[in-house]
């Protein structure tokens, strides 16, 4: 069995929603880990994600939670706490990561699943981006995910300092209506064009 893993969940067309995706490409662009564990883009896998709750033995996923509560609280959720509340399931891919939990708990071996989630202010906006609640918080949240590496036995040092709006338009190229100046490729396409 693999040691460990973070899988950053969320759809990134939809404002705050997209917040643990970022999140997990922020700590590869601006950490260096030391120690048997992988970062992943979970996206909206869904129940492919089911196959890292039975393959490694411990999973951190980072995402929005459906809480009532602030916009920016934040919540670390042990697998056995999250499975005791009904009212978390609001998106899709909450009530996916429920569900499987609720079928590899009642397998023999499975993972110890930990959720660091954040309650969203917008999930309905389609934008890519966060809103401005979002971006105070996000560094109190990166926080959070850093400890919760660390309590793995991994040893974590800080090796960039890559702002949110530059990591979130080096994955999809835009940020909160602001786009990169320049299209990746750009020149090769323009050579392309005048051969």
């Amino acid at each position: 069995m693999k040691k460990s893993i973070v899988i950053g969940v969320g759809n990134m067309l939809f404002k705050d929603e997209g917040i643990g995706i970022y999140a997990s490409e922020f700590i590869k662009q601006n950490y260096s880990l030391d120690g048997d564990i992988e970062i992943i883009d979970g996206g909206t896998l869904g129940f492919k994600l089911m196959t890292y709750f039975q393959d490694y033995e411990n999973v951190i996923i980072l995402d929005t939670v459906s809480i009532e509560d602030k916009a920016g609280e934040i919540y670390r959720l042990p697998s056995d706490v999250l499975l005791g509340l009904g009212s978390y399931r609001k998106t899709a891919h909450e009530v996916e990561i429920v569900e499987m939990l609720e079928i590899v708990s009642a397998l023999n071996s499975h993972a110890d699943v930990t959720i660091l989630g954040i309650v969203p202010q917008d999930i309905m906006s389609v934008e890519i981006g966060l809103t401005k609640i979002m971006e105070d918080k996000f560094e109190e949240f990166i926080a959070h995910a850093i400890k919760e590496i660390q309590s793995l036995d991994v040893k974590v040092t800080k090796v960039d300092n890559i702002a949110i709006p530059d990591i979130v338009k080096s994955m999809i190229g835009s940020y909160n209506g602001e786009h990169l100046t320049r299209i990746p490729n750009e020149e090769d396409i323009r050579h392309a064009i005048n051969l």
